[in-house]
């Protein structure tokens, strides 16, 4: 594996099935090679709570592009790699429920690398949270915004194979069937 598109999304409320926005950071051969991150109009409403994380609202998004109008752009870089994540199992179904509320076809299942679970593995005994691995690597973070997170799982990713790890140890599957 020498290609990797480490990706985040924010979303607008609790139900996790839209996306408010979206960072990606493509890896090739050791190598940041490209970022894309694009606001998205989830077409729904927007938990307070989501809000103030995240700092996106309704009004900042309102003219933003709809998440089939962003896959069109995206759906090239996210079929071109190994998805990574951090708490991939979040953004994975994200991705998932909105994929299928959407009805666009993809793939049926997908593989990924989850940093955190990496993290579990390759650090023990200390926290995976994306601010406190940032932290401990230097790393800068404007924490809950999709494109600085992208970023940050990214150089998390890169730093685990400077040191040794096995990707292919940590490589999961992903249905993307309802």
């Amino acid at each position: 594996m020498s290609r990797f598109v480490a990706f985040d999304v924010e979303t607008p409320n609790r139900m996790n099935n839209r996306i408010s926005a979206i960072g990606i950071v493509v890896i090739e051969d050791g190598k940041v090679l490209d970022e894309y991150y694009s606001p998205v109009n989830p077409e729904t409403y927007f938990d307070y709570f989501n809000v103030r994380l995240t700092g996106i609202s309704e009004e900042t998004v309102w003219d933003a592009p709809t998440f089939p109008q962003v896959w069109e752009r995206i759906e090239p870089i996210m079929s071109a790699g190994l998805l990574v994540a951090h708490n991939a199992v979040f953004d994975m179904n994200v991705l998932k429920r909105c994929l299928n509320y959407y009805a666009i076809e993809w793939k049926p299942y997908v593989r990924y690398v989850c940093t955190v679970q990496m993290g579990r593995r390759i650090l023990p005994g200390m926290s995976h949270k994306l601010n406190v691995l940032c932290e401990h690597y230097g790393i800068c973070l404007d924490h809950h915004r999709a494109d600085s997170d992208s970023r940050a799982c990214a150089q998390i990713l890169l730093r685990y194979l400077e040191d040794g790890a096995d990707i292919k140890q940590f490589i999961r599957t992903c249905s993307l069937k309802k």
